[in-house]
């Protein structure tokens, strides 16, 4: 068993160990969310493409790019439609996903800010934010294909053109190349550089005002409260660019509707209007405040055990 002294030299795996296991188990909790979340995201652009042709074939397509009337409506057709497994299309690339995006995320976020501040209560916003940006950035730009199978994974409807996570990897690598599956790397950058700038550092401001107040004591009460207000300001911060990057993910060689991430918010606003940015906002926040819920009650949790 460490003490409190092995803790505090050496390298420190916890955050490591502890951040990939707690994003996991978030994931597996809230991904038929996500599911509806990418459909949804996608109608606009899926009309586009479908709209670009003037054949019978292309206007059927149109209609069936704009069948999801919501997000209840999307996840009761998919499971109609497809099958209830179809919400948990592309969880196997979720998961590798998170055991290597949530590993690097919370290890570097912490290491950065032990690095940066000895002590904890020195630590400041603009610290932790500054921190957050780099360790989401630097994560999410190495996890970037496991993200593009997952989108791609996601949006498959009754006949999809992947077998499985490793058909998937090899199809995309074989048509596209290695760019394929760094497709869309710049905005994935972007978002995890927002999300993890606003999310942990309001979480872990959030969690100290509500000790400091003296409502509440550092339980899971506490945790449950901050991390509910981390998860809206992180969907509110990064709907825009999960949209940006859900689009760009989806382009393959031959349909390249945008020429990068401005060009798409450019023609996603002129064809759609502003509020497609916000396109699948209910569905990402009412699976981010659960993810984000049931990673940080996960972690503190997992924080508690002295291995």
């Amino acid at each position: 068993m460490s003490t409190a002294s092995d803790k505090s030299s050496g390298f420190n795996w916890r955050p490591f160990v502890y951040g990939g296991l707690a994003s996991m188990t978030a994931e597996i909790f809230t991904f038929p969310i996500d599911t509806t979340k990418t459909r949804l995201q996608l109608q606009g652009q899926q009309a586009a493409a479908a709209s670009a042709s003037a054949s019978a074939a292309s206007q059927q397509a149109v209609a069936g790019a704009t069948r999801y009337r919501g997000m209840l409506h999307c996840g009761y057709t998919i499971a109609k439609d497809e099958g209830l497994l179809r919400l948990y299309r592309g969880i196997k690339p979720a998961l590798l996903r998170q055991a290597t995006y949530g590993t690097i995320k919370i290890g570097v976020y912490q290491s950065l800010k032990k690095a940066v501040v000895s002590d904890p209560k020195d630590e400041s916003i603009l610290v932790n934010m500054g921190c957050g940006v780099i360790a989401g950035a630097f994560s999410s730009s190495l996890a970037t294909p496991t993200d593009v199978l997952k989108v791609r994974m996601q949006a498959q409807s009754s006949r999809p053109p992947y077998r499985g996570l490793v058909h998937a990897f090899s199809t995309i690598f074989k048509e596209e190349g290695v760019v394929g599956l760094w497709r869309g790397v710049i905005p994935t950058a972007q978002r995890a550089a927002v999300i993890t700038c606003v999310e942990l550092p309001v979480y872990d401001a959030a969690k100290k005002g509500l000790i400091r107040s003296g409502h509440m004591q550092d339980n899971i009460y506490c945790h449950f409260a901050a991390s509910f207000i981390a998860g809206f300001a992180g969907s509110v911060a990064s709907n825009p660019i999960d949209v940006v990057k859900t689009r760009l993910m989806m382009q393959s060689t031959g349909t390249q509707l945008y020429s990068g991430a401005l060009d798409c918010v450019r023609k996603t606003v002129q064809r759609e209007g502003v509020f497609a940015l916000y396109k699948g906002f209910i569905p990402g926040y009412l699976r981010l405040g659960p993810w984000n819920i049931v990673f940080f009650l996960t972690y503190e949790q997992l924080k508690k055990l002295d291995v």
